[in-house]
C-alpha cells in the first residue's frame, strides 16, 4: 500500500511547459515517459500548417533514435525525411565561373526534414488535450522548491489566469521571457550576418527548366547537404520530402533593426528584387535561378548568445533555444533541443518528485558543458564560413585545412552523453 501511494504521488507531479515548438513538444514526450503529468502552453492559436515558407532542418542519428522511441514506429520519421549521405563544400569563382571542391564527407549520416513535418509527427504522437493553444506566457508569479506559479493570457478571451505546477520548463525560444526573468542582463549577440531563406516547391512541375538545371549542377540532390561559398557569403542547399528544395544564403551585413521579439525580418518587393540581382552576380546560374523562382523568400537575422552560467533555478529549467541560442551551423538547434528533452526525462525518471532538485542538478551537469561547447564551436564555424579566404587554384589547399567547416568538427559529433 505504501509503495502504491508513492507511485500515485509520483504520477501526480505536474510539469508546465512554456512553448509548443519542437523543444516544448519533445519535453512533453520525455516527461510523460518519466511519469509526469504535463501541460504545454503555446501562444499560437493552432498547430502550424504546411506552409510553403519555413525551414528545413537536419537530424543526427542520436536525435533520430530518441524521436523514434517517442513515436513508437521508426517508419514515421523515416517517411518524412530524406537521407543526407554526403556533406559537400565547394567554392564558386564568379570571374571564371568555375566550381572547385573544398572538402567532401561521403560518410555523413544525417537525415533532413521540413520543420512543419517534424513538428506535426511529434505533436500527433502526444496524448490529446495536453497542449493549450492560444495561451501567452506573461510572467512568473512565484517560484520555490515546492511549486511554481505563472501568469498566462488566454488570447481568445483576453482572460488572465494563473497556472501552477511542480516544475516549469522554459521552451520559449531564443527570446525567452523566462530566461530574461532570471538573467535580465544576458543579451543576444548578433553574429555579423543574416540569411535569406526559401523553400522551393516543384511538385507541380518536376521536369521544369529550373529543376533540370539544378539536377545537372547538383547531381547528388536528395542525398547531399551542399555548401556553396563566395567571398563573405555562403549558401546551403538540400532537398526535403514532397519535391521541395530548402536553401539558405548567409550574407555579411550590419545588424538590422529588430522587429519585436522576432528574428524573422519582413521583406519588401524591392529587397527581393535586389537579392535576385545580387544572386546573379555571386552564385552559379542554377542556384541564382532557384532563388529567383522561390515564392515568399524571407530573412532570418542570425543571433546566438554567450553560454549561460546555468540552466536551472529552483524548480525552473531552460531547454532548447531558451537555454542555448545558437547559430544554425552544424545543425545544432533542433538536435540540441531533442537531447535536452531526453536528458531531462532521464534525470527526472531516476528521482522521485520530492528529489526534483537533484534531478535538475543532474540535467545541468550533463547538458551545460555540452551545449556551451557546441554554441561556441557553432559560432566559430559560422565566422569561418563567412570569412573564408578562397585561394586561387594554383594555391589550392589540402582538404584538411577546411576541416573546421564540416559538421564532424563539432564536439560530441558522434555521441552526446545522456546520463552521468
Amino acid at each position: 500500500m505504501e509503495e502504491e501511494a508513492m507511485v500515485k504521488k509520483k504520477r501526480a507531479a505536474k510539469a508546465v511547459v512554456v512553448g509548443g515548438s519542437i523543444a516544448g513538444l519533445s519535453c512533453a514526450h520525455s516527461l510523460i515517459a518519466a511519469g509526469w503529468e504535463v501541460v504545454v502552453l503555446e501562444k499560437t492559436a493552432s498547430p502550424p500548417s504546411g506552409s510553403p515558407t519555413g525551414a528545413g532542418l537536419s537530424l543526427e542519428p542520436q536525435a533520430r533514435g530518441v524521436i523514434d522511441r517517442w513515436l513508437g514506429d521508426p517508419t514515421i520519421l523515416h517517411n518524412i525525411t530524406l537521407p543526407l549521405d554526403i556533406e559537400l563544400h565547394q567554392a564558386f569563382n564568379t570571374e571564371k565561373k568555375h566550381v572547385r571542391t573544398l572538402v567532401r564527407d561521403d560518410h555523413f549520416t544525417y537525415r533532413c526534414a521540413h520543420w512543419t513535418d517534424l513538428h506535426s509527427v511529434i505533436h500527433k504522437a502526444l496524448p490529446p488535450g495536453i497542449i493549450l493553444w492560444g495561451h501567452r506566457f506573461l510572467s512568473i508569479c512565484s517560484s520555490d522548491r515546492a511549486s511554481v506559479k505563472i501568469k498566462v493570457q488566454v488570447l481568445q478571451s483576453n482572460e488572465i489566469v494563473e497556472i501552477s505546477g511542480d516544475l516549469l520548463v522554459a521552451a520559449d525560444g531564443c527570446m525567452s521571457l523566462i530566461r530574461q526573468h532570471f538573467l535580465p542582463n544576458h543579451k543576444l549577440r548578433y553574429s555579423g550576418y543574416s540569411a535569406w531563406r526559401g523553400v522551393f516547391n516543384f511538385s507541380d512541375d518536376e521536369k521544369s527548366n529550373t529543376i533540370s538545371v539544378l539536377r545537372r549542377t547538383y547531381p547528388d540532390l536528395g542525398k547531399c547537404l551542399y555548401f556553396d561559398y563566395s567571398s563573405g557569403n555562403h549558401c546551403v542547399l538540400f532537398e526535403i520530402r514532397n519535391q521541395r528544395l530548402n536553401w539558405i544564403w548567409y550574407f555579411n551585413t550590419p545588424e538590422p533593426h529588430k522587429e519585436g521579439n522576432s528574428v524573422t525580418k519582413k521583406v519588401s518587393e524591392e529587397m527581393v528584387k535586389n537579392m535576385h540581382e545580387e544572386a546573379g552576380k555571386l552564385w552559379n546560374p542554377a542556384l541564382a535561378l532557384l532563388m529567383k523562382e522561390t515564392e515568399e523568400p524571407f530573412i532570418n537575422v542570425i543571433y546566438d548568445s554567450d553560454p549561460l552560467p546555468r540552466l536551472t533555478w529552483g524548480n525552473v529549467v531552460l531547454v532548447g533555444d531558451a537555454a542555448h541560442p545558437t547559430t544554425p551551423h552544424a545543425s545544432r538547434s533542433t538536435n540540441m533541443s531533442i537531447l535536452d528533452a531526453e536528458v531531462l526525462g532521464i534525470s527526472l525518471k531516476k528521482s522521485a518528485p520530492e528529489n526534483l532538485s537533484m534531478a535538475l542538478q543532474e540535467y545541468q551537469a550533463i547538458r551545460h558543458p555540452v551545449v556551451s561547447k557546441q554554441v561556441v564551436e557553432s559560432r566559430e564555424m559560422g565566422l569561418l564560413k563567412q570569412g573564408l579566404l578562397l585561394r586561387d587554384e594554383a594555391a589550392l589547399s589540402s582538404p584538411e585545412e577546411f576541416f573546421g567547416i564540416q559538421h564532424r568538427s563539432i564536439c560530441f559529433y558522434e555521441q552526446v552523453p545522456t546520463a552521468l
